[in-house]
């Protein structure tokens, strides 16, 4: 069987091209996103089930209809939310299982779904009524499941562990107290940057496809005036880097790196076309070109068969994580990669990228199929008549009905998403407070969108942040390098203060914030961040784009002070939600300030999970016993609110050599005394200041929650095998460590492809009892890839820690 183009395939293809995926879930509402081939108007109705369970359908209780939208010749998308038929009339309950259906005129969900005979029958339920179905958050947290998982790429190490949600599902799928109710997906649901040649190869010919047009991409500006245009078909899998570098002017290839955009993502049909190969299986195609056909050379030719060869394999997977997404309440939120590295990273890279034509359609596009395919469901209010969201539909679909023609309707498009129109510097950053933000004041008035939300439910409220749009870069000709504030001083206000205090804690319980990068990281990638930012100080090497400084929160003192003062001002207890960096863990941050009662400590848990399928060497390293040769060591930190440096807890012993220098300026006078009352550990302290003043405002303690030994999945039929049994599968490359399950038992981080599943310890009664558990799943590499878990149990006791009496600068910081 040869290589088949989608043109020739899509006659054939179902009307459902890829979903039903279940969004926003509520009381009184239910939101669901699916992409067709034709033109449809989408009915969705939800109905309860017979006690709850999910197996037998009952009444309906929610109806919404709504158009599709078109996007092309073949791609028609929509999300429908369903209400009461009578406002008010109906609420969705907790702990309870709704099943819902959609109906296409004349086509309902299952005909839609098995459109053509030939395909194998599609199944995207856990039940023989064959309806997707899904559970509502219960009003007790010990009954609360929540997943989440970042960063999934095709072609990334590792079999994508998204997959293994299905089997959590399916093996409490009738159990709504155990089945999980939500997801969050915290970022780099595609890689725009970095996609493998062949599946560029399918990727550029769907979107064509799907569009029905080929758009041509502003190249540059000549001398004239003139824009030169460049075709998508022009621009052939593996030669994209120049083009990638010199005329977008984007960094996924920096350092020495041209290989992670060889075949960066251009047109917007691909960026479309990227999400249906991501979450379904109908477009894919059965084989790609052998190597020998499309490369010159036996080197490029054996690379592309490899590269084939890993994401049909991701391909084969695919149906579960589709069953999955239709069955769970799905929420996004944008990180770099759905765009591309390093977006929006830094005034740098702003000035260098939007002031390239085709730097600036590339963002354009990218945004716009985030908007489309993820933002949508996120938001659907934004989305309804009048609203931003509607607005910027209708433009998209203006210019895409124009074939590329209508500029009227793209600059439409980018004042939407908040992309500044004019891309002259003095225009493209207006102020914020002692910060410059994006500009986002149109002379005409527009509204963009925001990328950021709140989900509230009967017993927790998930606020998503929008780190990427909402930075506040720092002033200065010369600071364009400069980590930014990764919210600006107005963004802190809308996304944290103002959604914190439309709530208390005798409405909600567990507040969870999701980001997309940590708070505390390993100290080995601090430590490297440091190194190439000094670099960066004293050599022309882009070394802040090469290790993402600027994406780190701690890399930013006030903004890292602005957080935790911010995050600490109306909740005891914040559980973080990020992943990223391409490891699981959970560390635990007690924090206290001089503002504060001092019986009202307060506590913070990061629950990391990383990646769905992008392992990486350091990952697996770290995810062995290897990590215990540098476990991470609890760390103590303080900071002022009117000097906004960050600053670490010495040893008494390293402050003694202080106590000479009296009339350093840095260091106030110092006194000792006989007695200390801070002890960490085995470290005592004895130092008192001379001076109220130089107390820190706040200050906390950080530790690293050692994981549990592994458990098999309970779906799992046999039992985990004795240590250092042999590993039966032909999938690992790696030595005999690699099948030695005592070695492959870290203490720390899970580094293999993985997810987080989320679980409480509560009591109203005892709060020193009160914990959040953090599962992560993976599979196991001594066992033939069975899945099993590790386990964080994070404690969420509120410690008083005693003040501090002397602290000294670790470091500069680099915003000073």
């Amino acid at each position: 069987m040869s290589w088949t183009a989608l043109s020739d395939r899509i006659d054939r293809l179902p009307l459902i091209l890829a979903g039903p995926i279940l969004r926003r879930t509520e009381p009184n509402a239910v939101t669901v996103w699916v992409a067709l081939k034709e033109p449809r108007n989408v009915t969705l109705k939800v109905y309860s089930t017979v006690s709850g369970n999910g197996e037998v359908i009952d009444r309906l209780l929610l109806l919404g209809k709504h158009y599709t939208i078109p996007l092309g010749q073949f791609l028609h998308v929509v999300a429908v939310t369903a209400t009461p038929p009578v406002s008010g009339e109906t609420q969705l309950q907790p702990g309870e299982i709704y099943a819902y259906d959609l109906e296409f005129g004349n086509n309902n969900l299952t005909e839609a779904l098995n459109f053509e005979c030939g395909f194998p029958e599609v199944t995207i339920s856990y039940f023989s009524h064959q309806l997707p179905t899904f559970a509502m958050p219960p009003n007790d947290l010990n009954d609360l499941r929540i997943v989440h998982g970042s960063c999934r790429k095709p072609h990334g190490g590792g079999r994508d562990a998204l997959t293994i949600l299905d089997d959590l599902i399916g093996h409490s799928a009738n159990q709504p107290l155990n089945r999980p109710q939500q997801l969050f997906l915290t970022g780099d649901q595609i890689y725009g940057d970095d996609v493998a040649d062949p599946l560029l190869w399918a990727v550029t010919d769907a979107g064509n496809t799907l569009l029905g047009w080929e758009e041509k991409l502003p190249l540059q500006q000549l001398e004239n005036g003139e824009i030169e245009y460049i075709k998508i078909s022009e621009l052939l899998p593996g030669d994209r880097t120049d083009i990638a570098r010199d005329y977008g002017g984007f960094t996924a290839m920096f350092v020495n790196k041209p290989d992670k955009a060889k075949s960066h993502l251009f047109g917007l049909g691909e960026y479309f076309a990227m999400y249906l190969f991501a979450w379904s299986p109908i477009v894919w195609p059965n084989r790609f070109p052998t190597g020998e056909k499309v490369r010159k050379d036996r080197k490029n030719a054996k690379n592309w068969d490899k590269e084939a060869a890993v994401v049909l394999a991701f391909a084969n997977d695919i149906w579960k994580v589709r069953r999955s997404l239709a069955n769970i309440s799905t929420y996004m939120i944008c990180d770099d990669h759905d765009v591309t590295d390093d977006w929006f990273l830094n005034r740098e890279w702003c000035d260098r990228v939007l002031s390239k034509p085709l730097g600036k359609r590339v963002v354009q596009n990218a945004m716009l199929a985030y908007a489309i395919f993820q933002a949508w469901g996120n938001t659907p209010e934004q989305f309804q008549s009048g609203q931003p969201g509607e607005k910027l539909l209708l433009a998209a679909k203006r210019w895409l009905m124009s074939g590329g023609k209508n500029n009227i309707a793209w600059e439409n498009v980018a004042k939407h998403l908040g992309i500044p129109v004019d891309i002259s510097p003095n225009l493209r950053y207006q102020e914020d407070e002692n910060t410059l933000i994006l500009n986002r004041l149109y002379p005409d008035g527009t509204q963009s969108l925001i990328w950021y939300y709140t989900i509230r439910s009967f017993k927790h409220e998930v606020i998503v942040l929008d780190t990427r749009t909402w930075r506040g870069y720092i002033k200065g000709e010369n600071k364009t390098t400069e980590p930014p504030m990764l919210l600006s001083p107005t963004a802190f206000k809308q996304q944290i203060q103002q959604p914190l205090q439309e709530t208390d804690n005798s409405q909600i319980e567990a507040t969870f914030v999701v980001i997309p990068t940590n708070l505390v990281s390993l100290s080995f990638v601090d430590s490297f961040q440091n190194w190439d930012w000094e670099r960066h100080q004293v050599d022309d090497i882009d070394h802040v784009f090469n290790s993402d400084v600027g994406d780190s929160w701690n890399f930013n003192k006030v903004g890292f002070g602005k957080l935790l003062s911010y995050l600490m001002e109306q909740r005891d207890r914040i559980i973080i939600l990020t992943g990223d960096i391409h490891y699981s863990g959970a560390v635990i941050l007690n924090y206290c300030a001089r503002n504060l009662d001092k019986n009202s400590p307060k506590v913070i848990a990061q629950l990391t999970a990383s990646a769905f399928k992008n392992e990486e060497a350091t990952t697996k390293l770290v995810h062995t016993k290897i990590s215990s040769l540098a476990l991470q060591q609890p760390e103590i930190w303080a900071g002022w609110n009117q000097q906004p440096e960050l600053f670490e807890v010495q040893r008494i012993q390293e402050l003694i050599q202080v106590y000479k220098l009296e009339n350093s300026p840095e260091i106030p006078l110092l006194r000792e005394v006989d007695a200390g009352s801070w002890h960490n550990q085995e470290v005592s302290w004895s130092i008192a200041v001379n001076h109220q003043k130089f107390l820190p405002d706040w200050w906390y303690r950080t530790e690293w929650i050692k994981r549990q030994k592994s458990q098999p999945a309970a779906w799992e039929k046999t039992k985990n095998s004795p240590l250092n049994s042999e590993y039966k599968s032909s999938s690992n490359t790696g030595s005999w460590l690699g099948k030695n399950r005592w070695f492959q038992e870290g203490e720390e981080v899970v580094g293999l492809a993985n997810f987080g599943l989320v679980s409480f310890n509560w009591s109203s009664e005892n709060d020193d009892a009160k914990a959040v558990i953090q599962d992560v799943y993976w599979r196991s590499s001594w066992d033939n890839q069975s899945i099993v878990y590790s386990r964080y149990f994070v404690p969420l006791k509120l410690k008083t820690l005693p003040l501090p009496v002397h602290v000294i600068p670790l470091h500069r910081s680099p915003t000073s």
